[in-house]
């Protein structure tokens, strides 16, 4: 005989229910249009896993397992994060698209969506995700060890300038936004780099750090922690204005080089995820960016607060594909 559910149990049910569509409400009714399913009503009812295409160590990794951490009181169920690094991030990205379209595998999508399919490196593009939410962005930086010759930016250009091809920059990866930053760098400054790829941004600082390389083109996140600590320094980043965290170090602009390019991170499900599972996750997303101990955590981490919700990032990511798509036809960059 089948026992019925005791009455504690039906309201730990009913709260859970409550819960989730109080966290839905709160971004409002004409951002998330009612009535509410009971779709949305039984998600999450098992852990979802988070892929971070990306090693374990970086920025990626790092700003995945604070949002996991900050929405553990928002939902019934965790976020688990799993790395699957590798091909600058085509692993990872294919194996969520690769994956049942029903929220409980989703995407810390990465700007190189935007880049590996305009060089013919994924057969996906930014379409083929559901895009939830933008929690990040950071521009490039080009650091070197404390005991490089180079203590300013033209110092290093104009070495590499003398000797052509032969300084070895590193990169996460083949395709990667840093990857083309330092292409862009090549073509504003008139210089050429030995470009060094590797399976992410960690990695690529392990080798620096051990004078594998001669110089690492990767956010100011991945490498703060060593700049900080004295063991790097950072001769410039590609922005418009300088960031708070690194006050002293100049950017591009600042020495007439006209380069402002970066990456981003964000939460993104497969296309054709049902619409009340993607307003719950949008939900939770909104609410952990504006939690102060999400943006404590990214401060810490020297990553840079860039919330978008779904629609505005979706026109971010489709900018971006255009932007890299011209840039990489003009330079004839292949492979």
């Amino acid at each position: 005989m089948t026992a019925k559910p005791t009455p504690e149990a039906h309201a730990l049910v009913d709260r859970s229910t409550w819960n989730r569509r109080r966290l839905i409400q709160a971004m409002g009714a004409a951002a998330l249009p009612m009535p509410w399913s009971a779709f949305a009503d039984d998600y999450p009812s098992k852990p979802i896993e988070l892929i971070v295409p990306a090693s374990a160590g970086g920025g990626t990794d790092a700003l995945a397992r604070v949002f996991a951490e900050v929405t553990k009181k928002d939902l019934p169920q965790p976020f688990v994060v799993n790395n699957k690094p590798g091909a600058s991030g085509v692993i990872g990205m294919n194996d969520v698209l690769a994956s049942r379209a029903d929220g409980y595998k989703l995407c810390m999508v990465i700007a190189e969506v935007t880049t590996l399919p305009n060089l013919g490196l994924a057969k996906f593009d930014y379409t083929k995700f559901e895009p939830i939410a933008r929690l990040n962005a950071d521009p490039a930086a080009i650091t070197v060890r404390a005991d490089a010759p180079w203590n300013t930016l033209e110092e290093f250009l104009a070495d590499a300038k003398a000797r052509p091809g032969d300084m070895k920059l590193g990169n996460a990866g083949s395709g990667s936004v840093y990857h083309l930053s330092a292409i862009g760098l090549e073509d504003k400054a008139g210089v050429k780099f030995n470009h060094v790829p590797f399976s992410g941004a960690a990695p690529a600082v392990v080798a620096l750090l051990g004078g594998h390389i001669d110089a690492l083109d990767v956010s100011p996140a991945e490498v703060g922690p060593h700049v900080l600590g004295g063991k790097l320094k950072m001769l410039g980043i590609m922005a418009d204005a300088r960031i708070p965290a690194f006050s002293n170090v100049p950017t591009f602009k600042e020495r007439n080089i006209d380069l402002a390019l970066g990456t981003w991170r964000g939460l993104a499900a497969p296309k054709g995820t049902p619409k009340p599972i993607i307003d719950v996750l949008r939900a939770t997303a909104r609410k952990a960016s504006e939690d102060p101990n999400f943006k404590e955590g990214l401060n810490k981490l020297n990553l840079g607060y860039a919330y978008l919700d779904a629609p505005a990032f979706a026109q971010a990511m489709q900018r971006d594909h255009e932007y890299f798509g011209q840039l990489i036809q003009k330079n004839g960059i292949k492979i």
